[in-house]
């Protein structure tokens, strides 16, 4: 096991939006030696560098071969490329932070984690909303959901554009639906709207699993405001969630009126008129309490830290490759169903999502 005290040389490997908050984060942890940053972009590359104080290379090639004492790196290039960016570290067994999703496709992401596994090296996804002090605390409560309501909207940005919604946003929620469902995914039906470009700006779908848990998710970038709320409902209790805020309330059976309930519910079954009684006082309304380690109190500081406590002592990282695939899967199965859905038209034809776009724009015939 390594020095907790000696800082281990780490490297981001694409500085745009994301790759710059990466070096960022790194440049300011006592855990992490930034010791290069790698960018196509000559510009980019060399002002991240300098403004960090670390090396800068052109590429993936150049930066293992400029830094022999190399141990960790995150991936932060579109994803497209994140196959070909990753595997190079994984044969030289450089941990790999791999931003989500961790490939565009489930056959690449298959690959990918069987590759990262062949190698026998460490393959994170960087699903931060993993690290969300009020999802860490949910998730730690054993609750056995029944029900799942998620939404997720905001404004455009007219970022990530090359996906739709479902891979840009609404794939956060899928991770934390499999976490919390714990159980393989049933069936899918969702439906989809392009507005501004060719893939989904909204999305909603339904999803079952195969324990019976059901989860409805909303996905928005052409919201007014943004907004991102989770609630779950078990027979332990409900959680309510907002993850822009970090906040919740839990809603619990009081253990004061065990009795109270237990007559409740006789009553009712009876067919008594209960119109008059006060729901609040049978249940217990509590703030989620949450308890963020010191220094982690930001989600992307949490998650390299435990990436790094993965690299260096061999531990379970927080989102494995293979969860990582499995968000890309259910992402995949969601936009499958989005462009099976049938559209009714005014003329009551039936068209279908491809139908629908190819009357927005038409392609070209020559007569």
């Amino acid at each position: 096991m390594k020095n907790d005290s000696e800082p281990v040389d780490v490297a981001v490997v694409g500085v745009g939006r994301m790759g710059r908050h990466h070096a960022r984060t790194y440049k300011q942890m006592p855990e992490a030696n930034l010791v290069a940053v790698v960018d196509m972009d000559e510009d980019r590359r060399e002002t991240v560098a300098d403004e960090y104080g670390c090396n800068a290379y052109d590429s993936v090639e150049a930066l293992i071969a400029g830094e022999p004492t190399l141990k960790a790196v995150t991936i932060a290039v579109p994803t497209i490329h994140h196959v070909a960016a990753t595997k190079p570290f994984l044969e030289k067994g450089i941990a790999c932070l791999v931003e989500k999703p961790i490939a565009p496709t489930v056959a690449d992401a298959k690959e990918l984690a069987g590759f990262a596994d062949g190698c026998g090296t460490l393959l994170q996804v960087g699903h931060t909303e993993r690290f969300n002090p009020a999802v860490r605390t949910v998730a730690g409560m054993g609750l056995t959901p029944r029900y799942i309501e998620v939404d997720r909207v905001s404004p455009m940005t007219f970022r990530s554009l090359d996906v739709g919604v479902v891979m840009d946003m609404m794939i956060h929620d899928l991770d934390i639906m499999l976490m919390f469902a714990n159980s393989p995914i049933a069936k899918v039906d969702a439906t989809g709207v392009s507005v501004l470009g060719e893939h989904e700006d909204v999305c909603s779908a339904r999803i079952v699993f195969e324990n019976g848990c059901v989860a409805n998710l909303t996905g928005s970038r052409l919201a007014l405001k943004t907004e991102r709320k989770l609630r779950l409902f078990s027979e332990e209790g409900y959680v309510s969630l907002n993850y822009a805020s970090r906040s919740g309330i839990v809603v619990k059976k009081s253990s004061d009126n065990t009795d109270a309930l237990a007559m409740v519910r006789e009553q009712l079954a009876a067919g008594k008129d209960l119109s008059d009684l006060d729901y609040s006082e049978l249940i217990t309304v509590d703030e989620l309490t949450m308890d963020v380690p010191e220094g982690e109190e930001d989600q992307l500081t949490a998650q390299a830290k435990s990436f790094l406590r993965a690299a260096i002592n061999g531990e379970k990282p927080v989102v494995s490759a293979e969860e990582g695939y499995a968000a890309v899967d259910a992402a995949e199965r969601v936009v499958q169903s989005i462009r099976s859905h049938k559209w009714v038209g005014r003329d009551s034809s039936i068209i279908s999502t491809e139908d629908l776009k190819q009357s927005v724009n038409p392609k070209k015939t020559e007569v």
